[in-house]
């Protein structure tokens, strides 16, 4: 048995090169995660994320300390057990469940705490997470989950119901694992970049093989949208796929202005079109601008919210994250709630994509959703111990033990 011995955490923080990581409302973002770190008797250290944009970095490293309280002294084996129930009682602390409720700093705090607990059970058990993962009885994954709010939509037994409908048939799913889960660049288009930049690394993408790859928008003249909108895609052409993420700019009338003028560049979906907690308002828009999907969920903070978005057709791409809602326990809930509603998973990546490139993996074999892409970042690779590896556009298939959360020179 590996037991925890100690809890300790870094507030690790990066500065990105100029203009990289700009959206139409974070100006000057420097990415940084929460890091839990999980020592145990054994010499292994769990390893857990929570991405923020450096500000506050250092309180989410406070809550963890006053959250995983409970978790030392304790095997993993014997944690993850009962995961469901113990991630359910730190979410509902008795006095920082105030700050939240499930969400925000304490939310953040919780995501940290646990990645680390998966990480360090997949490091015990010697196998990256995707396995861990797929290894697990459809009963023993499910008592890792909280579905807690859910049950009218999904309950604990409809989601091991759902695991054993797809057991039969993974075989047919898993040449992904030699094959790669596809990825689509971010990178080319942040906000603050000149349109000579847009369009070199509009080029570059396309020539590295990716087939899809955003551009942020939402610039107070929507003439400059539009018109770096048709840049990129008179670039790529026409069987490249493009994203436009407003990063919530936008109100709903402004939203629906907007959209009416980028529909003649074909956008593949509109992301974060308006306030993140405006169900209605993304209701609203979803069926005016249909047949141009909404995509969402980088600040979606938690499985209740998720719910009410798909519950109101408000949805198409469901972007969960598992480094903002509560890790990869949460993460799993929203993708099967997706599953359950026929919706598809495409995480935003906090991470930067080292856990979500587990994580589609699980999704696409154990739960038979869409091979779509997975969004990547490469600005902080240099930092992890194990970066992802991506080729021909493609995410390979990692194979160290654990979540590739480690942080070269944090541990």
């Amino acid at each position: 048995m590996t037991t925890i011995t100690q809890l300790s955490t870094h507030d690790a923080r990066f500065t990105l090169p100029a203009g990289a990581g700009t959206d139409a409302v974070h100006s000057n973002p420097q990415y940084s995660y929460a890091t839990t770190l999980l020592h145990t008797d054994k010499g292994i250290t769990g390893v857990g994320l929570a991405f923020t944009l450096g500000g506050g970095n250092d309180l989410v490293c406070r809550a963890i300390e006053l959250l995983a309280e409970p978790l030392v002294g304790r095997s993993i084996e014997e944690v993850m057990a009962e995961f469901g129930e113990i991630q359910r009682n730190m979410a509902n602390h008795p006095q920082l469940r105030w700050l939240g409720p499930h969400k925000g700093l304490v939310h953040l705090a919780l995501a940290s705490i646990v990645n680390a607990c998966f990480d360090l059970w997949a490091k015990e058990r010697g196998v990256p997470l995707w396995k861990l993962l797929l290894d697990l009885s459809p009963s023993e994954l499910v008592q890792t989950l909280d579905f807690s709010y859910l049950e009218e939509v999904l309950t604990a037994e409809q989601a091991q119901t759902l695991l054993e409908m797809h057991l039969p048939t993974r075989n047919e799913r898993s040449s992904v694992l030699t094959e790669g889960y596809p990825g689509y660049d971010t990178s080319v288009g942040w906000f603050h970049y000149e349109d000579v930049v847009i369009r070199e690394g509009a080029l570059r993408a396309v020539e590295q093989g990716f087939t899809a790859l955003k551009l942020k928008v939402g610039s107070k003249e929507l003439e400059r949208d539009v018109r770096r909108a048709k840049l990129v895609r008179s670039v790529v052409g026409d069987t490249v796929r493009v994203m436009l993420d407003v990063n919530q700019q936008w109100t709903l009338p402004q939203a629906l202005r907007a959209c009416s003028a980028l529909r003649e560049m074909s956008p593949y979906w509109i992301e974060e079109p308006t306030h993140p907690d405006d169900v209605l308002a993304h209701q609203t828009l979803a069926h005016e601008i249909a047949p141009v999907p909404i995509a969402l969920g980088e600040h979606v903070p938690n499985r209740i919210l998720f719910k009410n978005f798909m519950q109101a057709k408000a949805v198409t791409f469901v972007q969960v994250d598992a480094v903002r809602v509560a890790g990869i326990s949460e993460f799993i809930v929203v993708s099967m709630l997706a599953r359950q509603f026929g919706l598809k998973v495409v995480p935003h990546v906090g991470d930067m994509g080292q856990i979500h490139q587990h994580l589609v993996l699980f999704n696409h074999i154990a739960l038979g959703l869409e091979q779509v892409f997975l969004e990547m970042i490469p600005h902080l690779r240099n930092h992890f111990a194990h970066p992802s590896v991506i080729n021909s556009g493609r995410y390979k298939t990692p194979q160290e033990a654990g979540s590739s959360s480690d942080l070269i020179g944090f541990s």
